[in-house]
Parts: structure tokens; C-alpha cells; sequence
């Protein structure tokens, strides 16, 4: 009996736990992820839908554009 509700309680607790990378939505064509805080490796592009930070890696970051001397 005790083993039947230990694993019971196993199987509860490990339902519970976040799957891994699909935590996060996704944003910036698919390229970034929607999330409270960017990493180190990341830069904050724009805000996403639910109010949260949309982080793209430095690697994938858009080069700026260039403004013309007659803007």
C-alpha cells in the first residue's frame, strides 16, 4: 500500500514539471523567444504580445540600418 502512494505522489510531482525549450514563445520570425529576462547571450529586440521581452541571440541580431545624410 505504501509503495502504490509513493508512486502515486511520484507520478503527481513529476506532471508538474515544465517541459524543456517549449516553455517559451517564440517571436522574431521564430528566431527569438519570449521571455521575463534575456540572457547573457541575448539581446532584447521588442516586447511580445503578453507584455514580456522578446530575446534574440547576439549572433542572429539584426545589422542597424544605416541613415542617410539627408534624413
Amino acid at each position: 500500500m505504501t509503495q502504490l502512494l509513493l508512486l502515486l505522489v511520484a507520478l503527481l510531482v513529476l506532471g508538474h514539471v515544465p517541459p524543456g525549450r517549449s516553455e517559451f514563445k517564440r517571436c522574431w520570425k521564430g528566431q527569438g523567444a519570449c521571455r521575463t529576462y534575456c540572457t547573457r547571450q541575448e539581446t532584447y529586440m521588442h516586447l511580445c504580445p503578453d507584455a514580456s521581452l522578446c530575446c534574440l541571440s547576439y549572433a542572429l541580431k539584426p545589422p542597424p540600418v544605416p541613415k542617410s545624410k539627408y534624413e
